[in-house]
C-alpha cells in the first residue's frame, strides 16, 4: 500500500478555533490545531485510522501507560515557503526512528503509510494553522500509548497511535547557559537512551529543575562510569567546533538519539568541506579546548529547537564563556543554511522537503 491510498475517515469540527492563534505571539506547545489522527492496535492489528476535532481521551485509571511507562513520541515540523506551499521537514526519517523507539519498548511497529499519510492529511485539513513567520512552524507530536486496562507488569497488547499539531515560535529566545551535568545520569549501555521514549524525558525533570533554580538553562549530561563523557544537552544533540572541526558525540551503544535535525547538520557540513569527527568527547577535551582558545562555538541540535548556540557552559566552578553569538561563523551559517531549505527558500537537493 502506497502512502496516498491508505483509507484514512475524516470528521471535521464544526467550529474552527483558528481565531485563538496570535501569530505575533506563539508559544511552544500552548495551543493545539483543530484535529488530531487516531488509531488504534488491537488483536495484532491496527485499525481504521480517523481524523477527528481535537478532544480529551477517555481512559481507565488502570490503563498501562499511566503506570509502566509504555509510550513513545516523534518530533516533527512543517513550514509554509513564501509562495504558499507547505511542506514537512524529513519525516520519513521520523518514522524510522518511530519504529526503533516501538520495537525497544515492545511496542508495534507503525505502518509507513499510517505515519505518512496521516502526518500529510492531518497538516492539510489543519493547514490554515501552518504560521507564516521566519523562525515559525506547526510542531507534529506523533505518539503512541500502551492502553490494556490491566495493572499486571507486562507487554501491553493494545494501544492508540495519535498525532497532535501545535503552532510554535522559536523554542530558545536567546541563546543558552548550560550546567554540565555530573551527578546524575540520563543514559546508560543497554537502556532506553537511543529512543524517544516518555521515561527519557521524565527522569531529566528533577536535575533540570535543580539547575535552573542555579539560573542556568539546560544540562550537557554526561556519562554514567566516568562522568567525563559528553553525551546530550538537555533534549538536543550537542556539537562543538573546536579549531576548524565540529565535534559531536557518537552513537556507539545505545546512549544517543539519532537526531534528524543532527543528521541534517552533520551532511551540511561535511558538503561545506568541514570536518566533522563522531566519537567519544570528554569534558576535560572541551576545557582544555577551551582553554587553548580553540572551543570557537558550542550548540545544540533538535526539531524543536533548531540550532540553539550554547552561549557558556559551567564546569563544577569552571566557566568557559564563548565569544558573542554574532561573531560565530559556522553556526550562523548552519542556522541560515537549514532554515531557507526548510522554509523553501532554496533548493532541496537532498529530498528533505515532503509536501502537503
Amino acid at each position: 500500500m502506497s502512502v496516498s491510498t491508505i483509507d484514512i475517515k475524516v470528521k471535521k469540527v464544526e467550529k474552527s478555533r483558528i481565531n485563538q492563534l496570535d501569530p505575533n505571539n506563539i508559544q511552544f506547545g500552548k495551543l493545539y490545531s483543530d484535529h488530531m489522527l487516531v488509531a488504534d492496535y488491537e488483536d495484532g492489528e491496527w485499525k481504521q485510522a480517523e481524523i477527528v476535532p481535537f478532544e480529551n481521551l477517555n481512559l481507565s485509571p488502570a490503563t498501562t501507560f499511566m503506570h509502566y511507562g509504555q509510550a513513545i513520541f516523534e518530533g516533527v515540523k512543517a513550514y509554509r515557503s513564501p509562495n504558499g506551499e507547505i511542506s514537512v521537514f524529513r519525516p520519513h526519517d521520523n518514522w524510522k526512528r518511530m519504529n526503533r523507539s516501538a520495537e525497544r519498548m515492545a511496542m508495534p511497529d507503525v505502518p509507513e503509510e499510517l505515519f505518512m499519510e496521516g502526518i500529510r492529511k492531518l497538516v492539510e485539513i489543519d493547514s490554515n494553522w501552518v504560521p507564516e513567520q521566519d523562525g515559525t512552524a506547526l510542531y507534529i507530536r506523533p505518539f503512541m500509548i500502551a492502553v490494556d486496562e490491566f495493572i499486571g507488569v507486562r507487554p501491553a497488547e493494545k494501544f492508540k497511535f495519535i498525532i497532535i499539531t501545535s503552532p510554535a515560535g522559536p523554542y530558545y529566545s536567546k541563546p543558552v547557559s548550560i550546567y554540565v551535568q555530573d551527578q546524575y545520569v540520563r543514559a546508560f549501555p543497554g537502556g532506553i537512551g537511543f529512543t524517544k521514549a516518555a521515561g527519557n524525558y521524565g527522569m531529566s525533570m528533577y536535575p533540570t529543575m535543580k539547575i535552573r533554580q542555579m539560573g542556568f538553562d539546560q544540562i550537557l549530561w554526561t556519562d554514567g562510569f566516568e562522568h567525563k563523557y559528553v553525551q546530550e544537552i538537555g533534549t538536543m544533540n550537542v556539537f562543538f567546533i573546536i579549531g576548524d572541526k565540529a565535534v559531536t558525540p557518537d552513537l556507539n551503544q545505545d546512549l544517543i538519539l539519532e537526531g534528524v535535525t543532527r543528521d541534517s547538520v552533520i551532511t551540511l557540513l561535511r558538503e561545506k568541506g568541514i570536518t566533522v569527527e563522531e566519537r567519544p568527547i570528554s569534558i576535560d577535551e572541551i576545557e582544555a579546548a577551551y582553554k587553548a582558545g580553540e572551543l570557537k562555538e558550542a550548540f545544540g541540535t533538535g526539531t524543536a529547537a533548531s540550532i540553539a548556540p550554547i552561549a557558556k557552559l559551567t564546569y563544577h566552578d569552571d566557566q568557559m564563556a564563548l565569544p558573542p553569538v554574532e561573531q560565530w561563523e559556522v553556526t550562523n551559517w548552519l542556522m541560515k543554511t537549514l532554515a531557507d531549505i526548510r522554509y523553501g527558500r532554496s533548493t532541496d537537493t537532498h529530498g528533505w522537503r515532503f509536501k502537503v
